[in-house]
């Protein structure tokens, strides 16, 4: 399941990144203005914002398997079109509209790794689930630039229609919907709060770690966009090098990934292990604005690399905290969410510190960027929440802190509910079914 799962966000995410790597053919060959080649390429994105809570939804009510299925084979109609696609207006548009229907990947694949995959497990199994991006945008790399400028465009976005349309069918015959258990209908007083309530009413915590998690993605995307200019301009880096620099901080960063989610697993808690993150950005961004203080280029690779593995290593620790305060019915909707700020804030990063940069320097817009993880310190909830996520899991409990070695943590709570043993046993028993 996890494999099929990451397998359909790579190649989803290999054609929501396909047309950043077409500007070089259709700028320099094509003569199209750098101002129309940018829009193409964020057309997928601002399709992903417009549909993602609503892929959500979908998929908390008819179930992953559907929705990541269609979603992939309508990514690869709308790459069929995109080949086919006779102007730039055109092109974009089909864009546009692959990218709102690539979005079902970002909201379910996750459902499957928090569905399938125990809390002790979760954090690893999550952390692989997000190397997916970073993998879809290696491919993109490695494949669209040569088929473009060697066969054309059509064979470079006819790339995508393979992989989608390969993944569609795999993911329809073989994954499969973690089970999900249904609500009380009439919870007594002290027990666990019902699955289907909504958990935006209950607490501020999603809240927060969707607040937390957009601010965290600023020096993300701040070093992503801008290191490599920063690198050759500032500490007079070779563009070759930088870009071999560059690509080796994402890869170490997306293995960073299943680091820290293996680390929130042993620690039994996201939000420390979230907590830890945020301090060490804000002091990682703050080393890269020293050595380009002090003039130090060959300090500033080790201080970038690092600074660029922290910035990168939170996205699936948010990503499974957010899924287990949200529950199986609401988690297709807190990911849509969580998802929206995060793009939201990204496309304002370009803009931002590159005004911030032109007007004050680098030095001083890597310590204002670190202002953001600082800023996200005191809204870090002190506190794990947990909801019931499925019974393939068998997480049934809503715990304020799961400690190594507390037995009492691992066990189901059945507090508030009526005293007879045999309940919760039978129940399980009836639902889950033969074998």
């Amino acid at each position: 399941m996890l494999a099929l799962g990451v397998a359909a966000q790579a190649a989803s995410t290999v054609f929501v990144s396909t047309p950043a790597f077409l500007i070089p053919l259709l700028h320099t060959e094509r003569g199209i203005p750098l101002v129309q080649a940018g829009l193409l390429a964020s057309a997928p994105t601002v399709g992903m914002v417009l549909t993602l809570v609503a892929w959500g939804a979908l998929a908390d009510r008819v179930g992953e398997r559907r929705v990541i299925s269609a979603g992939l084979a309508l990514t690869a109609a709308a790459a069929i079109g995109a080949t086919l696609a006779g102007d730039i207006l055109s092109l974009c548009i089909f864009f546009f509209l692959g990218g709102a229907v690539s979005a079902s990947t970002n909201a379910a694949s996750g459902r499957i790794v928090v569905g399938w995959f125990p809390r002790e497990r979760r954090g690893f199994a999550m952390g692989i689930r997000q190397m997916s991006q970073p993998l879809g945008v290696t491919v993109a790399a490695l494949a669209v630039p040569g088929l473009a400028s060697t066969v054309g465009l059509g064979a470079a976005v006819g790339l995508s229609v393979a992989l989608n349309a390969v993944m569609a069918l795999l993911c329809a015959l073989g994954l499969a919907n973690p089970v999900r258990t249904p609500s009380a209908t009439a919870p007594e007083a002290g027990a666990t709060p019902e699955p289907d309530a909504n958990p935006y009413r209950a607490s501020s915590f999603l809240w927060r770690i969707h607040l937390v998690s957009a601010l965290l993605v600023v020096p993300q995307f701040a070093l992503s966009i801008f290191g490599i200019v920063w690198l050759v301009t500032e500490m007079h880096w070779n563009a070759a090098a930088a870009g071999l620099l560059i690509g080796v901080a994402q890869f170490i960063g997306a293995v960073g990934r299943i680091g820290v989610g293996t680390l929130s697993d042993r620690v039994g808690s996201r939000v420390r292990v979230l907590r830890w993150v945020a301090v060490s950005g804000c002091l990682a961004m703050l080393v890269v604005a020293a050595s380009d203080l002090a003039g130090w280029g060959a300090f500033a690779a080790p201080a970038f690399v690092v600074a660029t593995l922290i910035s990168v290593a939170d996205n699936g620790l948010a990503f499974t905290s957010v899924a287990e305060a949200a529950g199986a019915t609401w988690a297709g909707k807190a990911f849509g969410i969580q998802n929206t700020g995060q793009y939201v804030v990204a496309a304002a990063v370009g803009p931002l510190v590159g005004g911030l940069v032109t007007l004050v320097g680098y030095p001083l817009a890597f310590i204002a960027i670190a202002i953001a993880p600082a800023a996200a310190l005191p809204l870090i909830p002190a506190r794990d929440v947990t909801r019931e996520v499925s019974e393939t899991t068998d997480v049934l409990r809503r715990p304020t802190s799961l400690r190594p070695g507390d037995a009492s943590a691992r066990r189901p709570s059945h507090r508030g509910a009526r005293s007879d043993p045999a309940r919760p046993r039978a129940s399980r028993a009836s639902r889950n079914g033969p074998g």
